[in-house]
């Protein structure tokens, strides 16, 4: 059963079921979080909504830096890197992503770097890091993510962040992003 708890504000709105399901702004896509992690990460959703983050396939152009940096200080981030690279991932600041990325040295941390280097445009490297990841849970899981196909794809776009493309980007954020989440 799914209930509405609290009032919506602005473009947020948290519904409660066994985690919580957080409306990223006007449209459909949900992430689904455990609740003190949706709790700390309201701020940043409602201050730049799903639709408006990651706009750009390629690019370092960071806003709302202040507010990652206080969510990272809550308790329920502490100590959970892989989380961070993803909130600095969707603000774009790829360079503190790129900084906790690589300290990550498991198939997660090769999975945030790839798709950190992806968005600054080298995407070579962005390939060697999503070999390293190739036995990640989510992609065995989900093969229809293709880290492969998308850096092929926004390579081929040269500098175009046509639609589908950035849908996609989002898409294999918030993949990762929630199954980072649900990690204990």
């Amino acid at each position: 059963m799914l209930c509405t708890h609290g009032e919506e504000k602005s473009n947020l709105k948290i519904l409660w079921s066994d985690a919580l399901n957080v409306r990223l702004g006007r449209g459909k896509k949900m992430l689904t979080l455990p609740e003190e992690i949706a709790a700390a990460c309201a701020p940043l959703f409602e201050a730049m909504p799903f639709e408006t983050a990651m706009g750009r396939l390629v690019g370092n152009a960071p806003q709302q830096t202040e507010i990652v940096k206080q969510i990272l200080q809550n308790p329920a981030l502490t100590g959970r890197p892989e989380l961070a690279a993803a909130l600095w991932l969707y603000v774009d600041d790829l360079d503190r992503s790129h900084t906790v990325s690589q300290g990550i040295e498991d198939t997660t941390g090769a999975y945030w770097h790839g798709i950190m280097h992806r968005r600054e445009g080298d995407f070579s490297n962005s390939h060697y890091w999503m070999r390293r990841a190739v036995s990640h849970p989510l992609l065995r899981s989900h093969s229809e993510l293709d880290p492969d196909a998308l850096i092929d794809a926004v390579k081929a776009a040269q500098g175009s962040d046509t639609p589908d493309l950035v849908a996609r980007q989002r898409a294999e954020w918030k993949a990762l992003f929630e199954w980072c989440a649900a990690q204990a």
